[in-house]
């Protein structure tokens, strides 16, 4: 049964916000009534758009901290769920990566 959720909310500035939880209803309950945490409490509403469900609280925390490190472009693509895209925004794109030595 999977207990935790890892859940992504698109905030009324068009920022997203992601956040993980054991209790996703009381969550969002928190968000609207802008005590969920202080970055959506000035971006309300607050609408949620993409969920995780994980066995292990550790796991939808892990993956929370993962994706706060994802560019919005990549948050977006694995939304849409566009793999294609998602695997595009994870490829590094550095002048020093081994996929563009040579092609000065």
């Amino acid at each position: 049964m999977y207990k935790y959720k890892m859940y992504i909310l698109r905030c009324s500035d068009n920022t997203l916000y992601v956040g993980s939880t054991n209790n996703l209803e009381r969550r969002m309950n928190q968000h609207h009534l802008g005590e969920g945490a202080r970055f959506t409490k000035s971006r309300q509403p607050v609408e949620l758009i993409y969920i995780e469900e994980f066995s292990r609280i550790d796991e939808a925390f892990n993956r929370e901290k993962q994706l706060k490190k994802w560019s919005r472009k990549k948050k977006l693509a694995l939304i849409k769920r566009n793999e294609k895209r998602l695997k595009y925004c994870a490829e590094c794109k550095n002048e020093s990566h081994f996929k563009n030595k040579g092609k000065e």
